[in-house]
């Protein structure tokens, strides 16, 4: 039977050790500076010695706790690479996907899963965050971003450029809709967060002011409230698009601002998974089919 002390101690005893400090202990292994100190004293208790000198805030390791400390190391670091093995191994047949939600919701959803019927060998995941993840630490394949295409680390194509335009639902205002974009004033203009009006009203040649409100944090509720009638929403091209083909909304004026970017699909460079690179070319086909 091995012995062995508590396991849950380890880890912090070894972040503290190589770390010199249970404060930044703490902060590595996301716990307190009073959890790490409990646990270093629980190993302690266990062992039966001494593992750190303490001087106030300040630690060192006793002999005892330097030879722990290496064997203890060298044993997570096998532990950890053994696990990034088997890791790698499952990942062959993975295939992870990070994109904004809005964009997921509203344009790729509705076409993954043919992709996922063509490729029943993939097992996809797909990640939403409106925050940009870091794809190698999060173990991320591919990702779909909107932005000017210069991420560092990164490799970027170009996947879908975009403009901005008025949407609303046919039954909105029973079917009245503004014949002139001066008429938009009389409204409720709807926006996302982080686009405004302002650059369509001038591209249309009307002196607006820009709304205050409702604004929206997520697109993907902006169009759904432009779909259930509660106001003109300005959305990007990409993700109404779908929506307006199916005539679930409609555009108002032959008037368009360019938006603040293009949709990319970037990858880690030097790093694109075979899964990612089918799905690369699985989306370009997507968008020709759909333009």
């Amino acid at each position: 039977m091995i012995r062995l002390p508590p396991l849950t101690t380890l880890r912090a005893f070894e972040a503290a050790a190589r770390l010199g400090s249970f404060s930044r202990a703490a902060e590595e292994i996301s716990v307190t500076h009073s959890a790490v100190s409990h646990q270093v004293r629980a190993l302690e208790r266990a062992l039966g010695t001494p593992l750190f000198q303490r001087n106030g805030k300040r630690v060192s390791l006793t002999e005892a706790g330097r030879h722990l400390a290496g064997r203890v190391g060298a044993a997570l670091r096998d532990i950890a690479d053994a696990a990034q093995v088997v890791r790698r191994r499952d990942r062959g047949k993975a295939l992870t996907i990070s994109t904004l939600p809005s964009f997921a919701a509203r344009w790729l959803m509705p076409r993954l899963g043919r992709f996922m019927e063509q490729h029943p060998e993939i097992d996809v995941n797909l990640h939403t965050s409106v925050a940009l993840v870091d794809l190698e630490r999060d173990e991320v394949d591919i990702a779909i971003r909107f932005g000017k295409g210069n991420w560092p680390g990164l490799e970027a194509l170009k996947f879908m450029d975009d403009e901005l335009f008025p949407v609303t639902s046919p039954s909105f205002n029973r079917g009245r809709m503004p014949r002139r974009p001066a008429e938009l004033a009389k409204f409720r203009l709807m926006r996302s967060d982080d686009e405004f009006w302002t650059p369509w009203f001038q591209a249309a040649s009307v002196q607006i002011a820009e709304p205050q409100s409702p604004v929206f944090s997520d697109s993907a509720l902006l169009l759904q409230a432009a779909v259930d009638g509660r106001g003109i929403a300005l959305s990007r091209r990409s993700i109404a698009e779908d929506d307006l083909r199916a005539k679930r909304l409609v555009r108002l004026f032959d008037i368009a601002a360019p938006a603040q970017g293009a949709n990319y699909l970037v990858w880690p460079k030097d790093k694109l998974s075979a899964n990612a690179a089918l799905l690369r070319d699985w989306l370009l086909k997507e968008r020709d089919l759909a333009e």
